[in-house]
């Protein structure tokens, strides 16, 4: 096999394992430990060694993972990407029955998804559950991993307009089918009879629908993947992957995958937290450095923020940049924007393009078309919190946002790469 296709595999499992932000973090987890991590508690001290390789969860559904090198670090050589996609988030009490004759569940939108790309595709359920325990509370992993449900569309004979443009309802339209039957407590059973526990003894959920599709290669050639998830689980399982099979020199290595950055990251959990702040200053006074030593630091770090980019659509080349146009399989995609909705500038790009340049990876650049506004990041929220040099990077993508997405085969070997060269600084 292929060095792009033992990443690809690796990928497709690490996206599988992942139906929510929860098994994500679980996932990479399991990573880590597999690499020879050992988990820190963010509620007791760090004991850390010069040379050793650690990670912190924090909410279950983030993550940061470090390296230290065995002399003297220098500073800290940083990836973000996150953990989360756009979903439909169930409502507690959420099933709604339709005259005798149906179930289905109430939600709500997680994150600005195409929601038309949900219909008509069979769905399940994964996230956390939280039940009463004799010594207090008790936390489950849960995803139920077979086909329950589906969002039926309106045939075309009672929506005419359908391809002419439909605003969609989610209170209306987005409703999952779960039964045909009606039953008030279904879901509450299914939870129940799944984690071996009484009903009345669920307190509290985390639960989202995801799509069952698996990741495939497709195309005449074989040169493009397609898997729910991969914005931005491609740059998550990247980071992680670059992270095990690197060795740190002179830099304190850290990898962050931080959840809810679908809406807008302003979460305990998420880049606009003290996570990546506090953790960083942990590990310089676990070293026995003080305020100083960790503002010297920070002053020789750098961040590369990664969370994939639009490729060139074949349908809609107008929508892309004039000049700037990356491609499937062109490589990593650094990011710039005027108005700093990526953090990349002249220097930090530079230092990307040379890293790439190293490690032997192709790279091309991202703005967007001057009449559209684009979206933002990790990087530039994180940078609020610790003020180091940064760079925006992703992989090309088409679809981004839609219930199932599309990249490049060569694409996710090609940020292992390069991340693997960052690393070893």
């Amino acid at each position: 096999m292929t060095e792009s296709g033992i990443y690809i595999e690796g990928l497709f499992q690490f996206i599988e394992q992942s139906p929510s932000p929860f098994h994500a973090i679980a996932a990479a987890r399991a990573m880590l430990e597999k690499a020879g991590f050992t988990e820190l508690s963010e509620g007791k001290r760090f004991n850390v060694e010069r040379g050793g390789c650690y990670f912190v969860v924090r909410g279950d559904s983030s993550i940061i993972a470090f390296q230290i090198p065995s002399g003297e670090a220098k500073g800290f050589h940083m990836v973000a990407s996150h953990s989360d996609s756009p979903s439909f988030k169930i409502k507690e009490k959420p099933e709604l029955t339709v005259e005798q004759a149906y179930t289905k569940l109430n939600v709500e939108k997680y994150g600005g998804m195409i929601m038309s790309s949900w219909f008509d595709r069979p769905l399940s359920i994964a996230g956390r559950v939280y039940t009463n325990a004799a010594n207090g509370l008790e936390k489950h992993l849960i995803c139920f991993d077979r086909d329950m449900l589906v969002i039926p569309n309106l045939a075309i004979h009672m929506n005419r307009e359908v391809n002419d443009g439909v605003k969609y309802s989610t209170q209306v339209d987005m409703c999952p089918l779960m039964a045909a039957c009606a039953d008030k407590t279904m879901l509450r059973e299914l939870l129940a009879e799944k984690l071996s526990v009484a009903a009345e003894d669920i307190l509290g959920q985390d639960l989202y629908l995801y799509t069952r599709q698996k990741g495939l290669v497709l195309g005449a050639r074989e040169d493009m993947i397609m898997s729910p998830r991969l914005d931005d689980l491609e740059c998550a399982y990247g980071s992680l992957q670059a992270m095990t099979e690197s060795v740190p020199a002179d830099y304190i290595n850290v990898c962050a995958v931080l959840d809810n950055e679908e809406v807008g990251s302003g979460t305990r959990q998420g880049a606009d937290s003290d996570f990546l702040y506090s953790t960083m200053k942990r590990i310089v006074y676990a070293l026995g450095g003080e305020e100083s030593d960790y503002m010297q630091a920070v002053a020789d770090s750098f961040l590369i923020s990664a969370d994939n980019a639009h490729a060139l659509h074949p349908n809609h080349p107008e929508k892309a940049d004039v000049t700037n146009r990356p491609v499937l399989n062109g490589g990593i995609v650094i990011k710039y924007s005027g108005n700093q909705k990526y953090t990349s500038d002249a220097f930090t790009g530079s230092v990307m393009k040379k890293l790439c340049m190293e490690a032997g990876v192709p790279y091309q650049v991202f703005y967007n078309h001057s009449d559209v506004l684009g979206g933002s990041t990790l990087g530039n929220i994180s940078t609020a919190h610790v003020s180091v040099p940064s760079v925006d990077i992703g992989l090309p993508q088409l679809a981004m946002h839609s219930a199932v997405e599309t990249a490049g085969v060569k694409d996710v070997a090609y940020l292992v790469k390069a991340l693997k060269e960052f690393y070893r600084g």
